[in-house]
């Protein structure tokens, strides 16, 4: 059995802990399987480099923030195989170049292209363990790119179907996928099963167990997906085509913080405007997430979005450079401002999920900034400092139930 393993940055944080896991290698590695694993950088290695950038000069080069933090993930795949040679094991580490990840030439937000994994199977063929630096790949230029915060989730499920692994283990500091933050929902519990569509979603609204592109690429190319803790041997949580997800209709709640909101007023109705403001947007960039339309004053309409608060300082210099020709009247942004999402397939065939939201939101007294729904999900924003008690609200509602609770678990 071919097994690629993706170990977070908590998991491989000191010595203590590199061991920990090469004896979890070690050991699938003596049950006969052929290992790939994908590492990400020890603890807060990333941020502590950004911040060395970041003395030196206010105006980073994306470039070489790349080369710059790229190597922390190097770091740590060179040192796990270091730990594993030194008990006895064959092990290698590669970066990105080596293991033939190729990219796209988007600094800091890369996607991955193509996979060439020749280097991969010779290894792999030799028996040895082969340890990939994740969050990162290969322009065509050469240089190293990196694919976004949590890309070595990306980079683990890329390889796994590239090698047509038998399974990708996503370990990391929890156990599994829960339907709520524990660190929040003290009663959230653990889900045996979640489909990828309810994962992606989940993913998408600010649940941090799995990058929501990794969960894109799991299920374009079905890869069976398991999250499970680096710390002990619990099971986790399946993440997979989902066929018998009908008994459960809500998989969870979740709460994406780094949300800010765009309000841009006055535009003339029927002038193009609205098209001509998100292609200014699209041409830089910049991803829209909730958006809202409604009637302004005197022939005008207004349009309300979210946006990462990362891209909130570019969002504004491109309005203000555009407010000519979007011809609209103000903008107003609002950076304390926080999405809480309802993840869950069956939505669609139970009437009421809706209603249940709005009554658990209305009976704690929090405002509601913004609404958007789909088949499987309904997103909310409200004010950041209101996330966590909507959660709490929201998840008492749905799975203070004993039967809830159950089929949760199923």
């Amino acid at each position: 059995m071919l097994i690629v393993q993706k170990y977070g940055g908590t998991s491989v944080a000191d010595a203590s802990r590199l061991r920990c896991v090469a004896g979890r290698i070690a050991k699938d590695y003596d049950g006969g399987h052929k290992l790939v694993a994908v590492l990400s950088a020890q603890g807060n290695t990333t941020d502590e480099l950004i911040a060395k950038a970041s003395e030196l000069s206010s105006d980073i080069n994306k470039r070489e923030m790349d080369a710059l933090i790229s190597t922390g993930e190097q770091q740590s795949a060179a040192l796990l195989a270091i730990t594993l040679n030194g008990m006895g094991y064959p092990a290698i580490s590669l970066s990105a170049g080596q293991a033939g990840i190729c990219a796209t030439s988007v600094y800091g937000n890369a996607r991955i292209k193509d996979v060439d994994c020749e280097r991969l199977l010779f290894e792999t063929g030799r028996n040895n363990i082969v340890i990939v630096a994740g969050f990162q790949g290969i322009n065509r230029y050469g240089d190293v790119v990196t694919i976004g915060r949590g890309g070595s989730d990306t980079t683990a499920v890329a390889l796994a179907a590239v090698l047509g692994a038998d399974k990708c283990e996503i370990y990391t500091d929890v156990d599994g996928v829960y339907t709520a933050d524990p660190r929040i929902v003290p009663d959230a519990h653990k889900l045996n099963e979640i489909s990828y569509e309810d994962m992606l979603e989940l993913a998408s609204s600010g649940a941090c167990v799995l990058h929501n592109r990794s969960v894109e690429l799991a299920k374009q190319y079905k890869v069976p997906l398991v999250v499970r803790s680096a710390m002990t041997d619990a099971p986790g949580t399946l993440v997979t085509e989902g066929k018998a997800m009908e008994k459960r209709y809500i998989s969870g709640v979740a709460a994406d913080k780094n949300t800010a909101v765009v309000s841009v007023i006055g535009i003339k109705k029927h002038s193009g405007g609205g098209c001509r403001l998100f292609s200014a947007l699209a041409e830089k960039g910049i991803s829209v997430g909730l958006i809202t339309q409604a009637a302004g004053a005197e022939s005008t309409e207004n349009y309300a979005f979210t946006v990462t608060r990362q891209d909130l300082s570019e969002v504004r210099a491109i309005l203000t450079e555009k407010q000519t020709i979007l011809n609209f009247c103000k903008i107003e942004f609002d950076e304390n401002a926080a999405k809480v999402s309802v993840v869950g397939a069956g939505m669609e065939s139970n009437p009421g999920v809706a209603s249940a939201v709005f009554e658990a939101i209305s009976g704690i007294g929090v405002g509601i900034k913004m609404i958007s729904t789909s088949e499987i999900k309904i997103s909310i924003i409200v004010g950041e400092s209101d996330a966590d008690a909507a959660v709490t609200a929201i998840h008492r509602r749905f799975f203070s139930n004993p039967a809830e609770r159950s089929n949760a678990d199923e």
